[in-house]
């Protein structure tokens, strides 16, 4: 099979699901510019042109509100956020507008919205550029919120979602735009609310998302190593979120690490968290382990990233603290997953 960037999958994803739905089209920031967010509009503008693939200007409330007045009249929106802070700008339309609109109106209405927004660690880009509200939109009844982590998953679910009639939050982590996966050329849709198994393991389960989900590949590795059989679960989507899946592997291995891109309270960790503790407390051998950003703003310094931001050696450390008879070593492994065309400053 012919491999693509995550970057190329989200492209041919735009273009296929355009030519499928005459009534979508593309709108954001930057989506005709030469860069074109990473390359992954920039195809569909060569294609469609500028009446289906246009520049906005910096008002995003403004601007969401147009999006889902066109979704009422037939259109599907997809909207495009180089930057995922900026979706609290807009969240007004988002939470008490679109996601409450099918229920206000007992299910006759909905609003065909698809949002992409992109989160992560950048080039000291401070506590206004790097932030990843995930949970806080998971939070609002009426949103799916997705985070694809391979190439495979971002053009699948965002098929996917471009057929979904109601708001799709889809989060990108722009460290993850140029990792190359396996994917069809062929349309595919990826379940929404459905969880992968990337790797099978009797001993330990790690919960990951975005980005996460490659840092516990490398953990798994790594532990691997030491005869710790490892089963790492890709969340893929954390709205609705893949209970039946994580309560299985529970009941397997027993222990368990949740790693997201996040802050730690109230977040993604926490939620599930909670729901293994409800549903799986006696088949735990260990306490659970969560892995998340510090709670604390986003720093701007390169050494203070490295320390906010959480990576494959935070998934190794919580897994010596569940294993404390043995001998982990740190010594030469990568502290995460490394991009290195990427250069910023988006």
């Amino acid at each position: 099979m012919r491999k693509l960037t995550y970057a190329q999958a989200i492209a041919e994803a735009t273009i296929q699901a355009m030519q499928k739905n005459p009534n979508a089209y593309v709108m954001g920031l930057g989506v005709d510019d030469p860069k074109g967010i990473f390359n992954t509009t920039k195809p569909a503008f060569q294609k469609f042109g500028k009446t289906k693939v246009f520049d906005m200007p910096l008002a995003e409330n403004s601007l969401t509100g147009i999006a889902i007045g066109s979704a009422l009249t037939g259109m599907h929106p997809l909207m495009v956020h180089a930057r995922c802070d900026f979706l609290f700008v807009c969240a007004d339309q988002i939470i008490n507008q679109a996601a409450k609109w099918r229920f206000t109106y007992a299910g006759t209405k909905s609003i065909p919205l698809t949002i992409r927004a992109i989160i992560g660690q950048g080039w000291g880009q401070g506590v206004h550029h790097s932030q990843s509200p995930q949970a806080m939109f998971a939070h609002a009844p009426g949103i799916k919120v997705i985070m694809p982590a391979t190439a495979y998953d971002a053009k699948g679910l965002l098929l996917s979602a471009m057929e979904d009639l109601n708001p799709v939050l889809i989060i990108e982590h722009r460290r993850l735009f140029d990792l190359e996966d396996e994917v069809p050329k062929k349309y595919y849709t990826i379940p929404i609310g459905k969880a992968n198994i990337i790797q099978k393991g009797a001993d330990l389960t790690i919960i990951a998302d975005s980005i996460m989900t490659r840092d516990a590949l490398i953990a798994a590795s790594v532990l691997e190593k030491h005869n710790i059989s490892t089963e790492v679960i890709d969340l893929r989507t954390i709205k609705p979120l893949d209970t039946q899946t994580i309560i299985r592997s529970i009941k397997k291995t027993g222990r368990i690490i949740i790693a997201d891109t996040g802050w730690k309270s109230f977040g993604v960790t926490a939620e599930i968290a909670a729901v293994i503790a409800e549903n799986a407390q006696p088949d735990l051998k260990a306490p659970i382990q969560r892995i998340a950003a510090l709670d604390t703003p986003t720093p701007c310094s390169y050494k203070l990233e490295e320390l906010f931001y959480p990576s494959a050696i935070d998934i190794i450390k919580s897994a010596k603290k569940l294993f404390p008879n043995k001998k982990i070593s740190l010594k030469n492994m990568p502290k995460s997953v490394e991009n290195k065309n990427f250069t910023g400053p988006f």
